[in-house]
């Protein structure tokens, strides 16, 4: 495995109230759909929302982006959804940027359904597949630190407040300060994400976990 790559063989995740997938080519229309519904609550951290609305053919091509990243194993983005996969409620990832055997967890909710714990499942779900199915060694979580409701996330899931870093992220035409937040394997064994349920699927759907 070379540096920041992982064999993420989870394209599917259920839990008790969730779909955590990767995103499929017939995504695209439910992914247009939750942006637009949540573009001004997404303006103040998300800079890409800046960039919205975009043609339907943009939002095409870049679910193509996602399922052929995820493909190649080079980054993991999912899709969050209801159980019945009829609404995308937000987006998550498993992301490679760090280096190698560490992973980036990031997340967004839609407006409609913030404050109902879902971003906490969804996150335990990937940690529990991180360190129990790719065995990774830590696990970041970063976040503005203005941004409370996503600083809660790490915070209660025992991850450690490892700083905060002046200006650290480029937003528009400002930087950000970025907290760092931080969960190593041993102390996973620990932490409430042991205890998520949830069940793990490959691509073929078969199940892993």
């Amino acid at each position: 495995m070379s540096e920041g790559k992982f064999d993420n063989p989870a394209y599917r995740i259920e839990t008790e109230r969730l779909v955590v997938r990767c995103y499929d080519l017939s995504d695209a229309q439910l992914l247009a759909e939750s942006i637009s519904e949540n573009v001004e609550h997404l303006k103040p951290w998300m800079p890409w929302a800046h960039d919205e609305p975009l043609p339907f053919e943009q939002k095409l091509q870049g679910v193509r982006r996602f399922r052929g990243k995820f493909d190649l194993q080079e980054d993991y983005i999912y899709g969050i959804f209801n159980s019945e996969e009829t609404k995308l409620l937000g987006g998550t990832g498993l992301h490679t940027r760090l280096g190698h055997n560490q992973l980036e967890i990031g997340y967004w909710i839609h407006k409609d359904y913030i404050n109902k714990g879902l971003v906490t499942e969804s996150t335990a779900a990937l940690i529990k597949v991180a360190f129990e199915i790719l065995h990774v060694h830590r696990i970041e979580i970063h976040c503005d630190p203005a941004n409370l409701a996503s600083a809660s996330i790490p915070r209660k899931l025992g991850f450690t407040h490892e700083g905060t870093l002046r200006a650290k992220t480029p937003f528009l035409d400002r930087w950000s300060d970025s907290m760092i937040w931080g969960l190593l394997e041993e102390e996973y064994p620990n932490s409430p994400s042991v205890g998520a349920w949830i069940k793990v699927f490959d691509a073929n759907g078969d199940p892993l976990l």
